[in-house]
C-alpha cells in the first residue's frame, strides 16, 4: 500500500489524520466566518451504524437524502458541494431543494454541485461502499477544487470515516472515532457524573447477558417498587437498540436466577423482529447499560444541540421536544422545536455542563445531549440518558430553517430569530406514513404542493419543506417540516398538509 494510503488502523494513518485534523482551525477561521469565500465541502450522509438493526427502519437506505439539506450552503456564492450517494437520486428531488435556495438561481447552484453515487442498495455503509471502489474515491477527490479549502461531512464517523478522510487528504469535521465510546449508552453515562448532571439509577460497562442479569437483580433490590427497567446497547440509535424488562412476578428476594431464567421472556425489544438470542449477542459485540424505567404523568424528552468549533468555542445550535413511539415509547419519531420554554433554559445549562466535559476531552464538531424531563408540583426534574456524538433526527430539519430564513437560535431567549426579528417554531418529522402514499412518486407531491399550497412562502418565511422523497413511493414514507410563528401555527399547518395528502392518495 502506497505512502499516500496507509493501511487502516496503522498508527501511519493516525499520523496523516492528526495532520489533516490541524489545518480545520485556520479553515474555520478563513473560511467559516466567511460567506464569500470559497470552499469544497464532501457530503457523505450514510448511517455507519448497526447495519442489521438500520435494515428495520422503513426506507432506511433513503436516509441518505436527509442531509440534502446541506445543499442549501450552495446559497453561499463560492461554495462547492461534492454528494455522494448509494444509489442514484431523483433528479426531481434534487431540483426541489435547488429550487428552495433564496435569492440563488438554481442553474448557477448546480454548476457548483457534483454528484456522485456508488449504484449499490446493500445495507453495508455508504463509506465502506466507498472505500472499496478506488475509481469512485478518486472521482470524488478529482472534484474538490482545492483540498486546502475543503472538508470531509459525514452524518456519524467511525474508523472508515477517519479512513476516507485520509484517502481524501481533507480534514473531517467530526469527533475522532477513538473518542467514540463517550457518544455510547456507557460513555454516556460516565460524562454526566462527571458533569453533576442527574441520570437514571442504573450501571454500566455491562459485557454481556450474564452482566445485564446482575444490574436488573441490583436495580430491583435498590429499588423494591420498580416495575421495569431499561436495556440499552451501548451503540443502539433512535431507541433501536433498546429493550424494557418487565419485573412482574419477581420474588422479593430478586434472585437473579429468576431473572436470568425470565430475562429472555420479559424483555420487549424495541427494534422489530429483533430476538433474544441475537440481542444477547449484540450484547456481547459492544456491551450495554441498565437504567431505571421513568415513569410519571406528562413525561417529556427534549434534547439539546451543541457544537464544538474547530477553534474551541461550544456553542448552542438548538433545543427540540423529541416526540417519541414505537413499542414502549422509545423510538424519535418526530420533534417540535424550540423545546417547551418552561425548561427549555434548564436543560441547555445542564447540557453546557456536559458539552464542557467532551470539549475537555477533545470532541469536535456537533453533539446532542437526551433528556427525560418529569413535572413535579415544584417544578421540573431533568435526567440525562444519552449524548450522540454525530448529526441527529434534528439535524437537517433545523438546517432547513436555517438557511431557507437566514436566521439563528438565541440561546438567551431559547427562541429562533429571524433577520427582522420575528420568531420561528417548526413540527418535523421523517415518519409520514401511509400505504396509500405509495401510490404518489415525487413529482406528484411536488404537483400537489404547488396546487394546494403546501410550499415554502420565501416572503412570509412559513410554510412546509418535504424530505425523505426517495422513500414515498417505494414506502410510502416521507419527511416534513412545518415552519410558521409559533408552534400552535406549525402544527395546525403539519395536520392540514397531512390531510391534503391523504385525500389526494385516496383519488381514483
Amino acid at each position: 500500500m502506497s505512502t499516500l494510503n496507509p493501511p487502516p488502523g496503522s498508527a501511519e494513518e493516525r499520523v496523516a489524520f492528526a495532520a489533516l485534523q490541524a489545518r480545520l482551525p485556520a479553515l474555520f477561521r478563513a473560511v467559516f466566518a466567511d460567506p464569500p469565500a470559497p470552499r469544497t465541502v464532501v457530503v457523505v450522509p450514510g448511517l455507519s451504524m448497526d447495519g442489521e438493526v438500520l435494515a428495520k427502519v422503513v426506507g432506511g437506505r433513503h436516509y441518505e437524502e436527509r442531509q440534502l439539506a446541506m445543499l442549501m450552503l450552495l446559497k453561499l456564492p463560492n461554495t462547492r458541494i461534492v454528494y455522494a450517494s448509494s444509489t442514484p437520486i431523483d433528479p426531481s428531488i434534487i431540483d426541489y431543494h435547488l429550487a428552495l435556495l433564496p435569492g440563488v438561481e438554481p442553474e448557477d447552484a448546480r454548476r457548483r454541485l457534483v454528484l456522485l453515487a456508488v449504484g449499490d442498495a446493500s445495507p453495508e455503509s455508504l463509506t465502506r461502499k466507498i472505500l472499496d471502489r478506488p475509481r469512485l474515491l478518486a472521482r470524488i477527490r478529482n472534484a474538490i477544487d482545492d483540498p486546502a479549502l475543503a472538508h470531509l461531512s459525514c452524518f456519524n464517523v467511525t474508523a472508515d470515516e477517519l479512513t476516507l478522510a485520509v484517502r481524501l487528504g481533507i480534514p473531517l469535521y467530526g469527533c475522532d472515532p477513538a473518542l467514540m465510546e463517550l457518544g455510547g449508552k456507557s460513555g454516556s453515562r460516565q460524562a454526566f457524573r462527571e458533569a453533576g448532571v442527574p441520570l437514571p439509577e442504573g450501571r454500566e460497562d455491562l459485557r454481556d447477558a450474564v452482566d445485564v442479569v446482575e444490574a436488573l437483580a441490583e436495580l430491583k433490590r435498590r429499588q423494591p417498587g420498580l416495575a421495569r427497567a431499561v436495556v440499552k446497547l451501548n451503540f443502539g440509535f433512535s431507541g433501536e437498540g433498546n429493550a424494557v424488562f418487565s419485573y412482574t412476578g419477581c420474588p422479593e428476594d430478586v434472585p437473579a436466577r429468576w431473572i436470568a431464567a425470565h430475562l429472555p421472556l420479559n424483555l420487549a425489544i424495541e427494534a422489530r423482529g429483533l430476538g433474544w438470542e441475537r440481542y444477547a449477542e449484540k450484547l456481547d459485540e459492544q456491551g450495554g447499560i441498565v437504567e431505571s424505567w421513568i415513569a410519571g404523568e406528562g413525561l417529556r424528552s427534549p434534547s439539546v444541540q451543541m457544537r464544538i468549533t474547530p477553534v474551541g468555542e461550544l456553542e448552542f445550535i438548538s433545543t427540540h421536544d423529541q416526540i417519541l413511539g414505537g413499542p414502549s415509547g422509545q423510538i424519535f419519531q418526530a420533534c417540535t422545536f424550540p423545546a417547551d420554554p418552561a425548561y427549555a433554559r434548564r436543560i441547555q445549562s445542564l447540557a453546557n455542563r456536559i458539552g464542557a466535559v467532551l470539549k475537555a476531552r477533545g470532541v469536535l464538531g456537533r453533539f446532542g445531549v437526551d433528556f427525560i424531563s418529569v413535572p413535579h408540583d415544584d417544578g421540573w426534574e431533568h435526567l440525562a440518558i444519552e449524548i450522540n456524538l454525530r448529526k441527529g433526527g434534528t439535524t437537517h430539519t433545523y438546517q432547513m430553517l436555517q438557511f431557507l430564513t437566514g436566521g439563528r437560535y438565541d440561546p438567551e431567549r431559547a427562541e429562533f430569530v429571524t433577520p427582522t426579528g420575528t420568531t420561528r417554531c417548526y413540527l418535523a418529522t421523517d415518519n409520514v406514513t401511509s400505504p396509500a402514499y405509495r401510490r404518489l412518486t415525487a413529482e406528484d407531491l411536488f404537483e400537489i404542493a404547488a396546487q394546494r399550497g403546501l410550499q415554502w412562502d420565501p416572503e412570509q418565511q412559513c410554510g412546509i419543506t418535504f424530505g425523505l422523497l426517495g422513500a414515498l413511493a417505494e414506502c410510502g414514507k416521507l419527511g416534513m417540516v412545518a415552519i410558521d410563528e409559533d408552534l400552535d401555527a406549525a402544527r395546525r399547518r403539519f395536520r392540514r398538509a397531512v390531510a391534503v395528502l391523504d385525500e389526494e392518495a385516496a383519488r381514483d
